[in-house]
């Protein structure tokens, strides 16, 4: 896909981070740039330490080691939330929402921390409608209960609610898990508008070959270490990437 890198001055910067959980290391010195308006994908095998570094980004952990720059200023010791209103929205891999409420109000949250980083214009319903169509769910009812909707509306939901914090990073934990092939292109749809809003998208997924025709950018993962990074087409002829994750021979077309 086409990106609009900023060649100088990444949106989020991992330097080194390490992370350790007793004897097994989750995290071992990962260096990462993300740009604006770049899909960059985080892939290998289960255990590999990607949801791990989605953490770390997102602060629910604490790095024991390197640093972290949101838009040049270090986050490595802010809380989490002082980092969800300095830019950062994620999804997980089961949706997260509040389930007591209606759907628009689970939408709102989204529209809320946006207004909160005083960034929001006038344009909530035009953007509202704008990603719900995108997803999918431009029919539904928004004062329906979250139960009303599948799981795959549910994740689908989850990430207009994330694109309507107006992020400058958003972390996607395998989006399109569970879905169906049509699910998957509203997934698409629904990261090519955080593309044009020249957010940096961080995309956690099982799915090859969504990751390698949508990513700019990937890097490995293996028990924490961070194995190569590259393109689709340079992490798919990569020898060690072949041996430790894609089982020994690469024939995922990008």
């Amino acid at each position: 896909m086409t990106s609009t890198l900023n060649p100088k001055k990444p949106v989020l910067k991992m330097d080194n981070v390490c992370k350790n959980f007793g004897g097994v290391i989750a995290a071992d010195k990962i260096a990462l740039e993300l740009y604006g308006g770049e899909i960059f994908g985080l892939i290998g095998p289960n255990g590999a330490g990607k949801t791990t570094l989605l953490n770390l980004i997102t602060g629910i952990y604490q790095s024991d080691d390197g640093e972290m720059f949101l838009l040049d200023k270090n986050i490595t010791k802010v809380p989490t939330h002082r980092r969800a209103r300095l830019g950062i929205a994620r999804t997980f891999q089961h949706p997260r929402l509040l389930n007591r409420c209606d759907i628009k109000t689970n939408i709102l949250m989204g529209s809320d921390l946006a207004n909160k980083r005083k960034i929001k214009g006038g344009k909530l319903e035009e953007d509202m409608n704008m990603l719900l169509k995108c997803a999918g769910l431009q029919n539904v009812n928004l004062s329906d209960s979250i139960e009303k909707l599948s799981y795959g509306q549910q994740k689908m939901l989850e990430i207009v609610r994330a694109l309507l914090c107006e992020p400058a990073v958003l972390l996607l934990d395998e989006p399109a898990a569970g879905l169906n092939t049509k699910e998957m292109d509203y997934i698409v749809a629904l990261i090519k508008v955080a593309v044009q809003k020249d957010i940096a998208v961080l995309l956690i997924e099982h799915a090859m070959d969504l990751v390698m025709g949508i990513c700019d950018r990937l890097t490995v993962l293996n028990f924490g270490h961070q194995i190569a990074t590259g393109t689709p087409t340079e992490i798919q002829s990569n020898e060690e990437v072949i041996k430790a994750y894609l089982g020994g021979s690469c024939n995922v077309k990008s």
